[in-house]
């Protein structure tokens, strides 16, 4: 299994790093657009059609205020299967009541009728502003001319990783091949970064066969260990998706195991580039958790560590402040052995068995000025986590003073 090589963590990645994404699976289309809907005439509408109704999962915000997308499309994802998906960005339809229910199933209505497929075969996304209605009228519009410019070269996938981004700074696309099979997927999100159960949007396609039931354990499984152990701003969204298709169009049966390991593998690349492009953020700090009973409970630990402002604002000047970290493991609400607690940053120890110790504090601030890996083993249990986050910035701060 092969996947795709990508610039490694804090390396701007640029547009003309390009590669298949959602269109690296056979049997699907993609295509992105310019509705109306963002003021700047920005790419805004894009859609993912395949060839024909496939088997579909996906895992949600759990958020108890949800978009009204994601209420319809829990409906639609259960009654399966999936022919087609229409996101716009700049508008999340959140907040909007009954009448952004309406509008999630006109968006929906419009693509299946240009597609001549029922409604509850069409999912609908939105990412943007909290608030205000998507401008049904304008999706309505744009619609036909986005069937007609559907196709599966890499332009395609591109154009339809741009339609979805709100803030990021570059398209987020990723490809990881099996033996004979592929899977893809485009993700967008450079804030609001703390999900459970999925994150921001994420559009995953697969040429393998595989039912609904197999593609839904292997996706939360996958899901659980990558989006999951994202955490940029402790911030989750009342819009967080996960979407996965199955074509079958290669007519290779992977294993369960090796469909969960590909699956693995192109959502962490995603999330990674999701870390590299968050908003405001000079370095990607990796919190490696051990020694607790299980995997959950080192996912809350390192995710606490990661909500904490105090820690990340530490990292961004660069200082090795264990006692921050300590600080955040002891109220994550998890057994922890203080005095087996070890701290280590850029693999030099700075706490061990709970106390200080002496490190060249200098020398290590030096090393901590670019991408580091934060290690904290917390006992001697078989659980084991890591979790992927950014330093806080002032330029964080500053590019969230203004509604986006």
């Amino acid at each position: 299994m092969t996947a795709v090589d990508h610039p490694g963590p804090g390396v701007n990645i640029p547009d003309a790093f390009a590669r298949s994404g959602v269109t690296a699976a056979r049997g699907f289309r993609a295509a992105g657009a310019a509705s109306g809907i963002k003021p700047t005439g920005a790419l805004d509408l894009s859609v993912v059609v395949a060839d024909a109704a496939c088997p579909a999962a996906a895992v949600f915000t759990t958020s108890l205020a949800p978009a009204p997308p994601v209420e319809l499309d829990r409906q639609r994802v259960e009654a399966g299967p999936i022919r087609a998906l229409i996101v716009n960005s700049g508008v999340a339809n959140a907040g909007t009541g009954a009448a952004g229910t309406a509008d999630a199933r006109a968006m929906g209505a419009s693509l299946a009728g240009a597609l001549a497929c029922p409604d509850d075969q069409v999912l609908v996304c939105s990412t943007g502003v909290i608030g205000p209605r998507v401008p049904v009228e304008r999706v309505s519009a744009a619609v036909p001319g986005l069937v007609a410019a559907l196709g599966s070269d890499p332009d395609h996938a591109t154009a339809a990783a741009r339609g979805i981004m709100t803030t990021d700074s570059v398209p987020k696309q990723a490809e990881v091949h099996g033996d004979g099979w592929v899977v893809g997927g485009m993700a967008k999100g450079a804030g609001m970064l703390r999900p459970d159960m999925a994150t921001m949007l994420a559009f995953l396609t697969t040429d393998a066969v595989a039912s609904a039931d197999v593609l839904g354990a292997a996706l939360r499984r996958a899901t659980a260990s990558t989006f999951n152990c994202l955490n940029v701003d402790g911030c989750q969204s009342t819009n967080d998706t996960v979407i996965l298709m199955a074509s079958g169009a290669s007519g290779v049966e992977p294993g369960t195991q090796e469909l969960e390991d590909a699956l693995t593998r192109l959502c962490a690349d995603l999330a990674l580039q999701m870390a590299v492009d968050a908003e405001g953020a000079t370095k990607v700090v990796h919190i490696e958790v051990d020694g607790t009973a299980d995997d959950d409970a080192a996912r809350r630990l390192g995710r606490q560590v990661a909500d904490s402002a105090l820690v990340r604002s530490a990292f961004h000047g660069s200082d090795p402040n264990w006692g921050r970290v300590l600080a955040a493991l002891g109220v994550a609400g998890v057994a922890i052995d203080q005095a087996a607690v070890e701290i280590a940053f850029d693999g030099t120890v700075v706490c061990r068995h709970g106390a200080a110790v002496d490190c060249d504090e200098d020398e290590l601030s030096a090393r901590l000025a670019g991408d580091f890996t934060v290690t904290c083993t917390v006992g001697a249990g078989p659980g084991s986590a890591v979790i992927v986050t950014t330093d806080l910035t002032p330029d964080y701060v500053v590019f969230n003073s203004e509604r986006s």
